[in-house]
């Protein structure tokens, strides 16, 4: 294996991840068709490049990315590696169905997926903030931890004042954000407090959807069942899940600015990730990879030096001023 990507505590949790890890929506098929075998590449392309932290949902594929990993894990097994799965968006209970008897059953059709006895993680997908507030959902995973059906557990947030709520009201080990170049307020927020309190923080949409590859162009088509093709105004979900909530075209164009700004010898790409690892409180940057070659790219920036101080307020500042005010729905 190679060990090219470094680790790092997840908050207090006692878990040594990967820096670099490995989101699994894509397994499912929602970013459109897989190919025979091609979700246990890339799996494999993962183990191969240090990849350990993996990091899937019960809903990506209505359970086919969790089933996916479960049957790569069990023939390919290790043991650095740490499955977080999430909970809280199956039509059952999302928006207003909450309660006990539900969750537990989707922690334990999420363990049968997976093929473990007790779940490494399991963090709350994105619910509405009255459930987390109300604060039953809490109690009732910290009873399953305690009957050991999981051994952490953590919430997926959308907004600041989300992230902030649970940091300061609740008992959660991890939050999962979205931080990236295109969307820099958790970071500034957020990743200070959460860094004070030992809560890890796990970073999704760290190349905004595909915008910080600096490959996209304006007039690209997505898959019909891509949500980057049915979700860019936010019509299925929260707008800033998809291109960090800015509109697509003006999404390529600010990336297409960025360029201006990529040390000699990185992409874009390598600068967007290098900046989220930088970041003070990030314990993992989960990066979704349809070939295996994005595997390896990604896993490579675990090596590269951090961006120098002059960059970090270049960069600032071009969010500030040239990106923000594009941002849709609330931050």
């Amino acid at each position: 294996m190679s060990q090219i990507v470094q680790h790092r505590p997840l908050g207090k949790t006692g878990y040594s991840v990967s820096e670099i890890g490995l989101g699994c929506w894509q397994l499912g098929g929602d970013w459109g068709a897989l190919q025979a075998g091609q979700a246990e590449s890339v799996l494999q392309a993962a183990s191969d490049n240090g990849v350990t932290f993996w990091d899937t949902a019960d809903v990506y594929g209505g359970g086919e990315s969790e089933r996916i990993i479960g049957e790569f894990n069990k023939t390919h097994p290790e043991t650095d590696r740490i499955i977080v799965t999430k909970a809280g968006r199956t039509p059952e209970q999302y928006p207003d169905g909450y309660s006990r008897d539900r969750l537990k059953a989707a922690i334990e059709a999420s363990r049968e997926r997976l093929q473990v006895e007790q779940l490494d993680m399991v963090q709350l997908h994105c619910i509405p903030i009255n459930e987390i507030k109300r604060g039953d959902v809490f109690e009732w995973l910290a009873e399953f931890k305690q009957a050991g059906l999981i051994r952490q557990f953590g919430a997926s947030v959308e907004t600041c004042d989300d992230a902030r709520y649970c940091l300061e009201n609740t008992d959660v080990a991890s939050l999962q954000l979205i931080v990236n170049l295109l969307r820099q307020d958790m970071a500034e927020s957020i990743l200070p407090l959460a860094h004070q309190k030992e809560v890890g923080v796990i970073v999704r949409l760290g190349l905004a959807s595909g915008l910080l590859s600096g490959k996209m162009t304006a007039d690209h088509e997505f898959a019909k069942e891509d949500h980057r093709n049915f979700n860019q105004n936010g019509d299925a979900f929260f707008v800033g899940e998809t291109f960090a909530g800015l509109p697509y075209k003006t999404g390529v164009a600010l990336a297409h600015e960025l360029k201006s700004l990529v040390p000699d010898g990185m992409t874009l790409a390598q600068m967007s990730l290098r900046w989220l690892l930088d970041q003070q409180g990030v314990s993992s940057v989960i990066t979704g990879a349809s070939r295996p070659e994005q595997i390896a790219d990604n896993a490579a920036v675990s090596a590269l030096p951090s961006l120098d101080n002059e960059l970090h307020t270049q960069l600032s500042h071009f969010y500030h001023d040239r990106v923000r005010q594009h941002i849709r729905g609330e931050i």
